[in-house]
């Protein structure tokens, strides 16, 4: 569940990316490496454009199968917030400074999806939640949430980002 954080700009108080991170028990992980032939981000001008991350722990464990079939749509929420949380590092490596990101443009999210499941926002929420609550009203996104019959290497979810920054 999202978090209520101070994101007024005129409040002294206003807490950083990484406050917010910290408060959340969030320690950043490297940023994962890409799997193929392919940039983990590219910056255009003012937006920085993030490939596709799945829930990949810090020690490279991968979260697989069927949401809706093995995995629960609460346990593929929490896949798709540890998503987020590699998305960020991403960030992070790509611009030294989270208080750079001006705004989380767009998530697009995937779901490796049973047939029948129909809870896909649902999971994606647990990216969305977290990028409102690491970067207060700069986290809040267009979004789209999906479903998939396969994802590489039967990953539970992906999510890419488009950021604008600063």
């Amino acid at each position: 569940m999202s978090q209520a954080f101070d994101t007024g700009a005129e409040s002294p108080t206003r807490a950083t990316p990484y406050e917010r991170l910290a408060a959340l028990g969030i320690a950043l992980p490297p940023a994962p490496p890409p799997v193929a032939n392919f940039l983990t981000h590219v910056r255009e001008g003012p937006l920085l454009y993030l490939s596709g991350q799945g829930p990949r722990e810090a020690d490279g464990r991968l979260h697989t199968g069927k949401v809706g079939r093995q995995v629960s749509t609460d346990e593929a929420y929490a896949h798709a917030r540890l998503t987020a949380v590699n998305l960020i590092a991403v960030m992070h490596e790509a611009l030294g400074d989270l208080g750079r990101v001006r705004r989380v443009v767009k998530l697009f999210g995937m779901v490796n999806a049973d047939l029948d499941f129909e809870q896909h926002p649902r999971v994606i929420n647990g990216a969305s939640d977290l990028m409102n609550d690491v970067f207060g009203a700069a986290g809040r996104h267009a979004r789209s949430a999906v479903g998939f019959g396969s994802l590489p290497g039967n990953i539970t979810v992906e999510i890419e980002a488009i950021v604008a920054v600063e």
